[in-house]
């Protein structure tokens, strides 16, 4: 019976791959052919199959760029770099569709260690740099093994230094990935998909405009009362925005 079950579900999950290869190739046919909006629905559709990935989403901002829609094309590209850091072509193609947002925010000055941070440590994900961790630790056990086991005095030295470094390796690794997985579960950040949006300072409707913003501005969102959003830009501002007018880059 369980034989058979295992066989059922090999089956389902064949077809599912299948289905879902089907629409992608559909997808791409109608984009190269520019059906961009029956592309998206196509796009969508494996969406709501939950097989993503940065392909997907880069494809999916390529359509949107198309028919110019500046807040869903930064979106789906700002998804893609979120599974794929390292996707050059999407980091190209985000460069174009910023120049298409109205809004200039220049950021607030990074120290040395934020930047190095931001242009380094960040290129790999969290997961990516457990990764790097576990390497690491492998390569330390076995290192310590071939120190224990080696008799000659200077492969002795050699096995144990290099396992000292490999071990200093493995903790700056595993420090790395800690903080790398904080910063992803704490920073919250969003894109404006409303045209044009007043941001207030307070959640209410009656309370002072602060600043205006435009489709495709990338938001830090710090706290939520009832269905507003509180942000914060680039440049240090902070203000309430309708929850609506935005889109949470940690869901689909």
């Amino acid at each position: 019976m369980k034989k058979f079950l295992f066989l059922l579900l090999l089956i389902a999950n064949s077809l599912a791959a299948q289905n879902i290869d089907s629409l992608f190739n559909s997808a791409n046919e109608l984009y190269r052919n520019g059906n961009y909006d029956k592309a998206i629905e196509s796009y969508k559709q494996i969406l709501e199959q939950d097989a993503i990935s940065d392909e997907l989403f880069y494809n999916l901002g390529n359509s949107y760029y198309k028919l110019n829609k500046v807040g869903p094309s930064i979106f789906y590209y700002e998804k893609a770099l979120q599974l794929n850091p390292l996707n050059q072509d999407v980091k190209n193609n985000l460069v174009f569709a910023k120049r298409l947002a109205l809004d200039n925010i220049e950021e607030v000055p990074k120290t040395f260690l934020q930047k190095f941070n931001t242009n380094y440590l960040q290129k790999l994900s969290y997961n990516e740099w457990a990764v790097v961790t576990i390497v690491f630790v492998l390569l330390s056990a076995v290192l310590f093994l071939l120190f224990y086991f080696t008799y000659t005095p200077t492969k002795k030295r050699f096995f144990f230094t290099l396992a000292i470094i490999s071990f200093i390796l493995f903790v700056a690794a595993i420090s790395i990935t800690y903080n790398q997985y904080n910063f992803s579960k704490n920073t919250k950040k969003a894109i404006v998909f409303a045209t044009k949006t007043e941001v207030r300072n307070a959640p209410t409707l009656n309370s002072e405009e602060v600043f205006t913003l435009h489709e495709g501005t990338k938001v830090i969102v710090l706290d939520a009362v009832d269905n507003w959003k509180k942000i914060k830009l680039a440049d240090g501002k902070i203000g309430w925005i309708i929850s609506d007018e935005i889109k949470m880059l940690d869901n689909n």
